[in-house]
């Protein structure tokens, strides 16, 4: 009883609340889960397969939640503009993050071609050979476009960390300054 009673009149003399002196905790945000990308938040799942594509190494489905467990660059190309945001990839390759914290994707939007499907397949499946670290992927029907709501017709740079928590995003051209800050950002999330 003399300790509280103490440690109350010293509160009273110091002119201090109980809370001044209560160690404070960090409140973590919950990760919200939402349609469109958003900085800071995890989309929701796309699934691509059989008509609406898939990978194409094997032919087989794709789920954006298996990006999760390494930092992800996610590139959104359409064919007519693939070089768009070469400077980008080429600055990804040059800083050879390690494979197993690391991946790559290519999501190809099939639809905003004038191409035949067989032919940008073919060259999918040419560029998986020669580009074996990235993971190659089909988009027939513009899936990411309305659900995540990347640009249409042009090239898109998503980066995401090990929870599928959207820490990049750029629809278009990455400016150069941008790219020092994906690194950046790819670099402290391994």
């Amino acid at each position: 009883m003399k300790f509280v009673l103490g440690s109350l009149l010293f509160l009273c003399h110091a002119n201090l609340t109980i809370a001044d002196i209560l160690p404070t905790t960090t409140v973590i945000p919950a990760v919200v889960t939402v349609g469109e990308l958003a900085v800071g938040q995890v989309p929701s799942e796309i699934q691509l397969s059989g008509k609406t594509g898939g990978l194409v190494e094997g032919n087989g489905p794709w789920s954006s939640t298996s990006m999760r467990g390494k930092v992800s660059v996610l590139f959104y190309v359409a064919p007519a503009h693939k070089d768009l945001n070469q400077h980008v990839s080429t600055a990804l390759k040059e800083a050879n993050f390690a494979e197993e914290k690391f991946q790559s994707y290519a999501v190809v939007n099939m639809a905003a071609s004038s191409w035949p499907n067989f032919m940008i397949e073919s060259k999918l499946t040419a560029s998986q050979k020669e580009f074996p670290r990235t993971k190659y992927v089909k988009d027939k029907e513009k899936v990411l476009v309305s659900q995540w709501k990347l640009q249409d017709d042009s090239n898109n740079v998503v980066a995401f960390d090990k929870n599928g928590v959207t820490l990049f995003l750029v629809k278009g051209k990455v400016e150069p300054e941008q790219v020092g800050q994906l690194l950046e950002l790819v670099r402290s999330h391994l």
